[in-house]
């Protein structure tokens, strides 16, 4: 590959890092981050085609299903077909009283169901132009995000220091003393974090010798550090798999196992580290921020439950047709109870899952069904991998977003879909790399 394709590439995983973490509700800056995709796609045609040609049959036919889904949901039924689908009474009388009944797409919001579709150039780009590089040029990639990370951590510290009153980015939001970074959601922000620290601790490094180890333990601490200061939980939880996944590593590498000596040393090392590490924060911690990130585990979780007993209702109500890609904040007005409101609008579901079966029903519940098995199929087979750390790691940030998913919604920013996408391309291209011993 070319030096400009191949910055082209980091340039559009920068831009959706950088200016994509807002969700739908900032259209100007998912613009630009499409408008950049695109420009990337124009530029690198013959990678586009390769991907097609070369990708497994699987995974071509994934997307195709994935792009097909929403734009169904855009296709005029008539009347005697979207009338009689399951949850369209409300619509149905509203559309009579208004005038006669005419044809009408499954989604009940053709505009969101268009914004969710358009949202899929991002995730597109990114693994048809990730697909056709080098396992290096991908590690570089990751460094790239690992590095971001860090522009996230110190973007982060003013903004904690200053209460949130400097440079927030979506200031819609304010929650005094939380690191944002470059998004929304501290939920978003915290697992964008793991997602750092899982790369960090797998791939190779560029730097050779011991400073190498050095640039990792100090990045690993200010990746950790800056987790906290998200005061997600789900991220302060969620970082656990890779610290545990780096400690397994060590346990299982067979180079270690071949000198017991050496796999004595690291851990002893590592476990004085680690045990170092927890009792700094735990005395630092005590009346300070880090301790009120620790406190939020003691605070209850009322709030999501009750938008998933209602969110509940509403998958039945549009089940098996759903109520169309991206509609769910729109038909939930109408099924939230009255009892569960509060002063703030639900927006998402907070689990993944069940807005997706909200918004696509069967067919959206067969399609995250059928990608949890192509993840699943290629984690085993990279087992036999030339180095199947690197490719893990991507399986482990796609095993991340979707245990965030359960609680929140990783993936309804561009920052998040071209995550996903490029920890796709790792586990995929990673994984085809064989051993040859």
């Amino acid at each position: 590959m070319t030096a400009p394709k191949t910055s082209s590439f980091f340039i559009l995983l920068a831009v959706a890092i950088l200016i994509g973490g807002g969700g739908v509700a900032y259209g100007f800056a998912n613009l630009a981050v499409q408008l950049t995709a695109l420009v990337v796609l124009a530029f690198n045609g013959k990678a586009v085609a390769k991907f097609w040609k070369t990708a497994p049959p699987a995974i071509r036919l994934l997307i195709i299903a994935t792009v097909l889904l929403p734009a169904f949901h855009l296709i005029p039924l008539p009347v005697e077909m979207w009338a009689t689908l399951p949850g369209r009474e409300l619509a149905v009388d509203a559309r009579a009283t208004l005038g006669s009944l005419q044809w009408h797409p499954l989604s009940l919001d053709r505009a969101r169901t268009l914004v969710a579709l358009i949202g899929l150039i991002v995730p597109l780009a990114i693994l048809a132009l990730g697909w056709t590089y080098s396992m290096s040029t991908l590690v570089t990639a990751g460094w790239v995000v690992v590095a971001l990370g860090l522009v996230n951590f110190a973007l982060g510290v003013p903004q904690v220091l200053t209460d949130g009153s400097a440079l927030i980015p979506y200031p819609e939001n304010p929650m005094p003393g939380v690191l944002f970074g470059t998004f929304a959601n501290r939920n978003s922000a915290g697992v964008f974090l793991v997602i750092c620290l899982t790369l960090l601790l797998h791939l190779p490094s560029p730097i050779r010798g011991k400073k190498s180890q050095l640039v990792r333990w100090v990045t690993g601490i200010l990746l950790c550090l800056a987790i906290l200061l998200t005061q997600s939980r789900s991220a302060m939880a969620l970082s656990l798999l890779p610290l545990v996944s780096i400690v397994w590593r060590w346990i299982v590498s067979p180079r270690l196992h071949s000198n017991p000596a050496k796999f004595g040393k690291h851990a002893i090392v590592s476990a004085l580290i680690g045990v170092a590490l927890v009792g700094a924060l735990l005395i630092a911690g005590d009346g300070t921020r880090v301790q009120t990130s620790i406190d939020r585990f003691d605070a209850g979780n009322e709030a999501r439950e009750f938008i998933w007993e209602d969110a509940t209702y509403s998958a039945q109500k549009y089940w098996p047709a759903g109520a169309g890609m991206g509609t769910f904040d729109e038909v939930f007005q109408a099924d939230e109870s009255l009892e569960n409101l509060s002063a703030k609008r639900a927006g998402r579901a907070h689990n993944d899952y069940l807005e997706l079966l909200i918004e696509a029903g069967l067919a959206g519940a067969l399609l995250i069904l059928c990608w949890i098995v192509l993840i699943m199929t290629a984690g085993w087979r990279a087992r036999n991998a030339a180095q199947p750390w690197v490719a893990w790691s991507g399986g482990m940030i796609l095993a991340v977003l979707a245990l965030q998913s359960l609680v929140d919604y990783p993936l309804r920013s561009q920052a998040g879909l071209a995550i996903a996408a490029f920890a796709l391309v790792l586990l995929m291209r990673g994984g085809s790399q064989r051993s040859e011993t």
